[in-house]
């Protein structure tokens, strides 16, 4: 897999709800292009100088998608793709 860095703002079109409530992307437009998450993935709270942010690690079922929110759900920014 290869891994591209993109840290560019996304559109998230769709969201699915954990268990807990807790909402994540089910849904990105980025560049045209939508992509559809399988499932809730990987995430992370990062606490840095006072600021929150929360970091997922998600798939489509080909592809790997981190996204990082300002733990608000408001703006979302696509760290890195991975393509196999």
């Amino acid at each position: 897999m290869r891994n591209i860095t993109i840290n560019k703002p996304v559109h998230v079109t769709a969201l699915g709800f954990k268990k807990n409530l807790s909402a994540y992307p089910r849904q990105i437009e980025f560049e045209g292009r939508i992509y559809d998450f399988v499932d809730a993935g990987l995430s992370c709270l990062v606490n840095r100088g006072g600021l929150a942010c929360h970091i997922l690690t998600l798939s489509d079922g080909h592809s790997q998608f981190r996204l990082r929110s300002d733990n608000r759900g408001g703006l979302w920014t696509l760290l890195s793709m991975s393509a196999s």
